[in-house]
């Protein structure tokens, strides 16, 4: 063997090692994360029915439109689904044509959320009315805020694989970022059963 084989066998085993720290570090991420949706959860249920003799959830819920956002998040999730099945088949085109979909409907969600926001407010519920609304604005609004964030995650990977192709950092980053995205779709579940259904009941 070589001595360029071997330096190049020991530099790839280096590379896994790191990324595999990276997956546990994200993993680490991923659960305090989760341990702060829980908190912004209850604090939500404690506060739900402090309406401050303002509006309730019945009078500024529309389940219609919550529906549609929850469609446009689900579908996200399925494109990012097909984007990780294109990179194991080494379709780095299919790849990054099914990440800019999954940009649409994710841009889409945060267009109907910041409508929802907007209608609530200029009804005279905004997030300083009750304590009710505190917690419904800092729930609905730090997941709204996530889906930002992996908006912006999904354009740099889309450019990441146009320039640099699915090497196994990308496709690392790649993968961290669809459990992400996966993630922010249970927590929405969660709000769509805890939030917006048992509020127009």
């Amino acid at each position: 063997m070589s001595e360029t084989t071997l330096n190049s066998e020991l530099l790839e085993h280096e590379e896994k090692k790191s990324l595999a720290s990276r997956e546990f570090g994200f993993w680490v991420y991923l659960m305090t994360d989760a341990v702060i949706f829980a908190l912004l959860f209850a604090s939500y249920v404690v506060l739900s029915k402090n309406s401050a003799a303002g509006p309730t959830s019945k009078d500024l819920f529309d389940l219609g439109h919550t529906a549609g956002e929850t469609a446009l998040l689900l579908l996200s999730s399925l494109t990012f689904g097909l984007a990780t099945i294109a990179m194991t088949a080494d379709r780095a085109g299919r790849v990054v044509q099914w990440l800019f979909v999954t940009l649409i409907l994710g841009l889409g969600f945060l267009a109907m959320e910041m409508l929802e926001f907007h209608g609530m407010i200029a009804q005279g519920a905004g997030p300083g009315t009750s304590g009710f609304l505190s917690a419904f604005f800092t729930l609905v609004g730090t997941h709204g805020l996530h889906v930002a964030f992996g908006a912006i995650g999904i354009c740099v990977m889309i450019g990441q694989v146009m320039v640099k192709g699915l090497t196994l950092p990308v496709r690392s980053r790649l993968v961290r970022l669809g459990l992400f995205w996966h993630f922010l779709d249970i927590v929405w579940i969660g709000i769509f059963s805890v939030v917006y259904l048992p509020g127009v009941m």
